[in-house]
């Protein structure tokens, strides 16, 4: 059976409880920048990243629509780690694979919610991204579409169940032929590293 997505998690966030959240992510010690669109998004991601670093770009559907992925992955400028797995045999290097996506210097991202009190919410089918976003990686950047902004946690698991896993249990069927999972939960309230986390709002509707 399918599910249907509740669309009331896919409108864009008012001014307000943009600066809201924006601010709660400050005083939660991640670095926020809110931007108008998805060109302004890329720009500031580029700018963030010095050349040659090594980056790790999580499948996600906003980094996608706003061509992240492709500029990182495929520029030659960076040196993109998923061009290092995609050569890899998971059958036989699961475990170099895992832990060579466990720790990159940099990665870059999407989550599933963002509450006015400056929580992020990232839910997962295998986990993958979860241990460099978490603690592992350098530096990570979040790039999210102000759709996504939430009362709090508890409206952000919300979300994540009635709007986020059912369009990527479709996406995931079209894609791989497999059900997608909300298997694994992160849930970031604050960053004690200073200068590690920056959050991008996007005021364009991104991803799921």
């Amino acid at each position: 059976r399918k599910m249907k997505a509740n669309e009331a998690f896919g409108k864009l966030a008012s001014d307000e409880d943009v600066q809201m959240a924006a601010d709660a992510l400050l005083a939660n010690g991640m670095k926020t920048v809110v931007v108008a669109n998805s060109e302004e998004a890329k720009k500031e991601v580029l700018e963030l990243i010095p050349q040659g670093a090594e980056v790790f770009t999580m499948t996600s559907m906003t980094l996608e629509a706003t061509g992240i992925d492709k500029e990182i992955n495929e520029s030659g400028k960076y040196n993109a780690l998923r061009l290092k797995l995609y050569a890899m045999d998971r059958n036989t290097q699961a475990r170099e694979m895992a832990k060579l996506g466990a720790a990159p210097d940099w990665v870059v991202a999407s989550v599933h919610a963002v509450t006015l009190d400056g929580h992020l919410l990232i839910a997962s089918n295998t986990g993958s991204q979860i241990s460099s976003e978490a603690y592992a990686a350098g530096k990570v950047i979040f790039v999210a579409g102000t759709q996504k902004i939430v009362k709090d946690i508890q409206e952000g698991i919300k979300r994540i169940y009635e709007y986020s896993y059912p369009l990527e249990d479709e996406r995931a069927q079209k894609a791989y032929g497999i059900h997608s999972g909300v298997n694994k939960i992160l849930i970031i309230n604050k960053e004690i590293m200073s200068e590690r986390t920056t959050v991008i709002l996007v005021g364009e509707k991104l991803g799921f």
